[in-house]
């Protein structure tokens, strides 16, 4: 089986034909991929800390928080409140964690027919949700009751949404055939 990142450095001959690439160097290349989860207004400290342990456990890499800006009375957030989680990823991480996304968990989704094209954004971004965390082998099923969702988002050098998706392909991403 090949690794993303050999296909990646094999892209350019694919994209070389319909995006008139004649340098090695102008095929996109990803940059990070950023991994985010919302716990909320949530004040159970138990739940919050098993977000980040999961998390933690599913990336390889230790979390970082991310704090309320502003105090909103609606949603019960004061100033410096933990609303969330953030992990970014580069190098050989985010290779192995491409790997374990694309090749183990998506295959254990219910009901899975590939993932969406139109998350990718204009600049060529592709952001996708997993409702479940659980599809991922590195969490322990014990605990069902706390699943939670998360936010993968892919950022990659390419400058369109044409090319983004194109390459996307090329490493593998499962899109649907709309």
């Amino acid at each position: 089986m090949i690794s993303i990142k050999e296909k990646e450095k094999k892209g350019f001959a694919v994209l070389k034909a319909k995006f008139g690439y004649k340098n090695p160097m102008q095929s996109p290349r990803l940059k990070k991929v950023v991994v985010a989860v919302g716990v909320g207004s949530t004040k159970d400290k138990h739940k919050v800390e098993l977000i980040a342990d999961r998390l933690a456990k599913i990336t390889g890499q230790k979390v970082s928080p991310t704090v309320a800006k502003k105090s909103i009375a609606s949603f019960k957030v004061r100033e410096g409140d933990k609303v969330g989680y953030v992990v970014t990823l580069r190098g050989k991480r985010m290779y192995d964690f491409l790997e374990r996304y694309l090749n183990i968990a998506l295959p254990r989704t219910k009901d899975f027919r590939g993932i969406s094209k139109k998350s990718l954004d204009e600049i060529g971004n592709y952001t996708v949700s997993v409702k479940e965390h659980t599809i991922f082998p590195e969490t322990s099923n014990e605990e069902i009751k706390d699943v939670f969702s998360f936010a993968i988002t892919v950022v990659t050098s390419a400058k369109t949404k044409e090319e983004a998706g194109e390459f996307l392909t090329t490493l593998g991403f499962p899109f649907k055939k709309e």
